[in-house]
């Protein structure tokens, strides 16, 4: 990240009839980020990115992107995103080659440029071997791949991903997160929707926690555990443990308690990364006995249990 701001969304609202789908969601994206917008269905997800894009008049709120002012009737904003919605859009009866061309004209892109980006693409979707086949001969994973080349064929400044791996097979699903990972070293700003825990630990370096219509937290993944007050529990085979090792160890900056059990020591701290290796240094220094350390880090699920009271698939 390079703290130019891509995107600014702020306040958005918007209701269909009684059902106040979204209700005052606000975040950022810079250039460079993969911002993750993370809840169950029906959380407003969807309904958020569809105003971001323009597609969906907001009842409240604003948009900008890179700027400029976006609305359903913008032009020129509507140029620099790349937008993979969850449906599908490639036609089958074209190969991936030829599907590219097609949305490349779409996008007024010149043919001198068109062909090497084509190519470019193809490489950063892995389909560089299958460019010339037919799309209806793909995996239902080839398809979202191709799906996501095509949003990303102009170089959008914000490439907007709708759970792009929904209904993907794992080794199909891994090369899509893959591919996303590629873009965002590249410097793209990707607003990527998700209710898998796993892709928002992996991808995003912040994470807007969504849940009926609103932003319930936000922030990296450290930061939001440490919002809720989770700790890292560290758990250590340890011999020859004297007690006073084990006041030692619970005077060091960073431990919030130290449970001496047989042959085992746990310990909590805010961040085992931190403290992990001056633990050590006393134990050894102590001549305790250390055969096995494992480190329990809380994960995004128990940040999203805490904050909504229920689980993400819910």
């Amino acid at each position: 990240m390079n703290g130019e701001r891509v995107l600014e969304a702020s306040g958005l609202k918007k209701s269909f009839g009684d059902i106040h789908a979204v209700r005052g969601v606000s975040f950022h994206i810079e250039s460079g980020e993969t911002y993750g917008l993370l809840g169950p269905n029906g959380a407003g997800k969807t309904t958020s990115i569809s105003m971001v894009s323009g597609l969906l008049a907001r009842d409240g709120g604003e948009v900008s992107l890179d700027g400029a002012s976006m609305t359903t009737s913008s032009l020129a904003p509507k140029r620099d995103i790349g937008l993979v919605p969850q449906d599908l859009a490639v036609y089958p009866d074209l190969t991936a080659r030829e599907n590219l061309r097609f949305f490349g004209r779409l996008y007024s892109m010149p043919k001198a440029e068109l062909k090497p980006r084509i190519d470019e693409v193809l490489e950063t979707i892995g389909l560089g071997e299958r460019a010339d086949d037919r799309a209806s001969e793909y995996s239902g994973g080839m398809k979202r791949r191709l799906n996501i080349g095509i949003g990303l064929l102009h170089k959008p400044k914000l490439l907007v991903l709708d759970e792009p791996t929904v209904g993907v097979d794992p080794q199909s699903r891994n090369s899509i997160l893959e591919a996303v990972e590629h873009l965002s070293d590249q410097g793209m700003a990707v607003l990527y929707t998700t209710h898998y825990m796993e892709e928002a630990e992996r991808l995003c370096d912040r994470v807007g926690i969504i849940d009926e219509g609103e932003i319930k937290a936000e922030g990296t993944r450290r930061e939001l555990i440490e919002m809720v007050g989770q700790q890292d529990r560290v758990r250590i085979s340890a011999t020859a443990v004297q007690d006073a090792t084990v006041q030692e160890l619970r005077d060091l900056a960073g431990i919030e308690s130290v449970s001496p059990s047989d042959g085992f020591l746990e310990l909590l701290t805010a961040d085992a990364g931190a403290v992990l290796a001056e633990v050590m240094r006393v134990l050894a220094d102590r001549g305790a006995g250390v055969s096995a350390v494992a480190v329990d880090e809380p994960d995004l699920e128990a940040v999203f249990l805490h904050l909504t009271g229920k689980a993400l698939r819910d």
